[in-house]
């Protein structure tokens, strides 16, 4: 502790024992009330965070939750698509008002806010940062159960302002077949426990093709390796993801809240 310290860790750029982890959270919006907030994260693109943000949204959703997404892959937003979401947010004066799903799902995605949804977000680090936070603070999460925040990957600007502006309660780690994959889920791990978040689990992407006509499986990216992963980094909860034509199409055209999301069932169990 510095012998200038002024005991306002909120104004503070120094990195001391006596620093409380929560003095640096956000405050909710007074209309706001948000139970459980878990980010869903991945090491390196591609290996289908956003699906997965969707599909537990949707499964918990399914089991009478009021359910939030938080989208803060704010230069790659992809939420409102696979939800079927085309009107734009709007604010009164309590603040932003989310855009609620078919399904009954709240949503924030910075593409509910340009005016054009192909418009390009070029914008610097810290204004991206300010943005997530805003998303929290500004906007009206009114009696939400289970708020799911999507981000972008890596262990960049935008991770870390969530785990030290939100109180999140845990994540849920994205990853696929590739061996490659785990060196990169090892960076994921190692924030989680630099930031002291839970891990909650780890969700194997594309993990298997299950033939129409045989039936039989096909490792179409190699053999899994989310077993193993899970096990040296001592993760319990585990899913894993076939590739099926069903969910592109489904994404593509807004109804992913139409699919059957059973294989979620055991994941969910202790959300």
């Amino acid at each position: 502790m510095s012998e200038n310290c002024t005991h306002d860790c909120s104004t503070c750029s120094q990195s001391c024992s006596s620093r409380d982890p929560k003095s640096l959270h956000e405050q909710l919006n007074p209309a706001s009330s948000v139970k459980k907030v878990y980010g869903i994260v991945s090491g390196k693109g591609g290996v289908g965070k956003s699906l997965v943000t969707s599909l537990l949204a949707s499964a918990m959703s399914k089991k009478n939750n009021h359910v939030a997404i938080l989208d803060a892959d704010l230069t790659g937003p992809s939420i409102p698509k696979v939800f079927g979401i085309n009107e734009k947010a709007f604010a009164d004066d309590r603040g932003l008002i989310p855009v609620k799903s078919k399904g009954g799902v709240d949503v924030m995605s910075i593409n509910l806010l340009l005016q054009n949804e192909t418009d390009p977000v070029v914008w610097r680090g810290p204004v991206i940062a300010g943005t997530v936070k805003q998303f929290w603070s500004d906007v009206i999460w009114e009696d939400v159960d289970f708020m799911f925040i999507d981000m972008p990957p890596g262990t960049g600007d935008v991770p870390l302002t969530v785990f030290q502006s939100i109180p999140v309660d845990g994540i849920i780690i994205v990853t696929s077949p590739q061996e490659l994959v785990s060196m990169i889920v090892e960076k994921a791990v190692k924030m989680a426990h630099m930031m002291n978040i839970p891990i909650y689990g780890i969700v194997e992407n594309m993990s298997y093709f299950v033939c129409s006509d045989c039936g039989k499986k096909h490792s179409i990216y190699g053999e899994s390796h989310i077993d193993e992963i899970a096990q040296r980094f001592g993760i319990e909860n585990i899913a894993k993801l076939p590739i099926n034509p069903e969910i592109a199409r489904k994404c593509d055209a807004g109804e992913i809240e139409t699919l059957d999301v059973s294989f979620f069932d055991e994941f969910t169990k202790n959300l």
